[in-house]
Formats: C-alpha cells, structure tokens, sequence
C-alpha cells in the first residue's frame, strides 16, 4: 500500500481518536478534538497532493479517500449538531447529500466506472472542513480561560451562521452538479 493510501487509511483511525474525544468528558475535550480533526485533515491535504505529485493515484485512493473524508466530516457535523453549534436541519441536508453521492458512486463502481472527486466537491469539502474548524475551535475558546472572553464576542455567532450558509449552499450545489453530470449512470 502506497504512503497516500496510508494516510487515507490513517485519516480513518483518527476519526476514531475524535469522535472518542468529543464524546467522553475529559479536560479539554474541544481542544484535543480540534487537534486531531486538523491532523485528519491534513492527511486528506497530504494525500492527494503526494498521490499527484508522485503519480501514485490508484483506484483505491480515487475510492476511499473521498470516503473517509465524508467520515471524518459527517462525524464532526453530528458531533456538533449534539453539542447544539450546529442546526441539525444542515446536519440532515448535508449527510443526505453525502449518502446520495457515495450511492451514485457504488452504482458506478459496479458498472466498472470510478468516479473520482471533481473540482466542485473539493471545494465543497475545503469548506465543510473549514465550517467545522471555526466551530472546534469557536468550542475550544471556552476551555481556555485566557480566550474564554473570545467565546462570548457578539461577532462570533453571525460568522458562524455565515460558515453554515455558504457550506449548506455549496454542499446543495455541489450534489446538484454531480447528479446532473453523472444521471446517465440511474439511466442504463
């Protein structure tokens, strides 16, 4: 197994290490779920960049690393939308969109067709990812007593909705594009 398939495969097993520690009440939990959930997603960087860069793209890597990082994100928003920072209503929307896409891509892979992540889903993911970092870390400010007078500024809570509302949107959009692209698939 090449280096960017271990780090797809290690994005997984940190999945683990975070939905642990966002779940059991130990001190710091916000903290230590905001450091592995950054280290996750620097494998999701480091992975397709090595694969690209050193032309070791497989079947597997175009496969599971999509996969894991609708893991590693749909865990972070449930966890979220339990903590109440994010509605679950975008929670919803957004693993449905999930699910829909890996169906249409299982659908795919048994007609022998791999459909790898397009341009619009990365982008979808960068801010996915970036959403669910401000709210860790928006999360985290209240463990740290020198930051916990952050955690309560007025302008905190309408970056939030603005995250919430330019990932929603993308995330919509982005299944919207992919379905329209790839329909044929439902058709034969």
């Amino acid at each position: 197994m090449n280096l960017p398939n271990q780090l797809t495969l290690s994005r997984l097993i940190l999945v683990l290490f975070f939905v642990a520690s966002m779940s059991f009440p130990i001190p710091f939990q916000n903290t230590l779920a905001l450091f592995l959930f950054l280290l996750a997603a620097m494998t999701d960087y480091l992975d397709g960049t090595l694969a690209r860069k050193l032309n070791l793209i497989t079947d597997f890597g175009k496969l599971m690393d999509p996969l894991a990082d609708k893991i590693l994100t749909t865990s972070a928003f449930i966890l979220l939308s339990a903590e109440h920072l994010i509605p679950a209503w975008v929670v919803i929307l957004i693993i449905t969109r999930e699910f829909l896409i890996t169906g249409l891509r299982l659908l795919a892979s048994s007609k022998g067709i791999i459909l790898p992540a397009e341009r619009l889903g990365k982008h979808k993911t960068a801010w996915q990812i970036i959403t669910i970092i401000y709210f860790l870390s928006y999360a985290s400010l209240a463990e740290i007593p020198m930051l916990a007078s952050l955690h309560n500024s007025p302008a905190l809570p309408l970056l939030g909705k603005i995250l919430i509302l330019i990932t929603t949107l993308l995330t919509l959009y982005s299944g919207a594009a992919y379905y329209q692209k790839n329909k044929n698939l439902l058709l034969t």
